[in-house]
């Protein structure tokens, strides 16, 4: 049996402070990927690509800031839904500011061919103390897409955590999609751990990072046995991939590399793990631990 799914990974710089500009240019790309492969049903784009957000270079003013944070469904996910009806394609706009009430969470939506929102997953752990403008999100994101399989939605800061795509996997996802912007020299470090992810719970996990003043790139594609399918350099680019999720459930059933049966060990073990029972807080590994803030000088 086969179960093959196209994916496109969009590798992009945005236009700062400019949702609209940047919008307009995933268009262009998404439709010159469309052309020349006609055989790709999902693009996936960088964390905050749909909110034009730059993490370097110049402040916005309080208007262009403004601009870059909406409502979901709202005017910025309204113009990525004609998008994707227009494509015919599935689409992972990264993510954007979303707006609910006095609130703001770093969003990522999941958009059907047919140009609607199937999935909305608000990032669980924003980059504190640095993204404070960002509440936490409370609910984990998978979406089906049918004759195919589950996929999961995680953001950036999200992987340092390796309780979020387990539950992800838990859920059943196969696919963990994962759009991130870090300019950062931690992004060797993500690339580890995007291996680290895939190899830990037998999926596949598609990590697209933003480039230019606002991202340091080397987006990549990691197999459920842990091999790099696919990794980017440093520039603008976007690359195209044909997966198949029955090698997940080959994975699961027969072990990575014929070896690591860990999901059905887990589901025999019946070992229920303290810091879940217990909760996190309560740990030993916190004391003496300050406060969650800028570490001074």
């Amino acid at each position: 049996m086969s179960r093959p799914f196209g994916l496109a990974a969009v590798q992009m710089a945005v236009e700062p402070w400019d949702p609209s500009a940047t919008i307009a240019k995933m268009a262009v790309v998404a439709q010159r990927i469309v052309h020349s492969f006609p055989w790709v049903d999902m693009l996936v784009f960088p964390e905050l690509a749909a909110s034009g957000v730059a993490q370097f270079g110049r402040l916005p003013s309080r208007e262009e800031y403004a601009l870059c944070r909406a409502p979901i469904p709202g005017p910025l996910t309204d113009e990525l839904c004609v998008l994707a009806k227009r494509l015919g394609r599935w689409l992972v706009p990264g993510s954007l500011y979303e707006t609910e009430g006095d609130a703001c969470y770093n969003t990522a939506v999941a958009i059907s061919p047919a140009g609607e929102i199937v999935a909305r997953y608000r990032k669980l752990f924003p980059w504190y103390p640095f993204e404070a403008e960002a509440k936490a999100g409370s609910e984990y994101g998978v979406f089906d897409v049918p004759g195919v399989g589950r996929f999961g939605l995680s953001i950036c800061y999200d992987m340092w955590f390796p309780e979020t795509v387990r539950t992800l996997a838990w859920m059943g996802a196969e696919v963990i999609l994962h759009p991130t912007l870090t300019t950062t020299q931690d992004r060797e470090l993500e690339t580890v751990l995007s291996r680290a992810h895939a190899i830990t719970n037998q999926v596949y996990f598609l990590d697209v990072n933003a480039v230019g003043a606002w991202g340091g790139g080397r987006s990549l594609l990691v197999g459920p046995e842990g091999l790099v399918l696919h990794q980017a350099g440093e520039r603008e680019t976007f690359f195209v991939h044909r997966i198949d999720l029955d090698d997940v459930a080959r994975a699961r059933e027969t072990g990575t590399l014929g070896i690591a049966q860990t999901w059905k060990q887990l589901r025999d073990y019946g070992m229920r793990f303290p810091p879940y029972q217990e909760g996190f807080e309560r740990g030993e590994v916190f004391k003496g631990l300050g406060e969650l803030k800028l570490t001074g000088r």
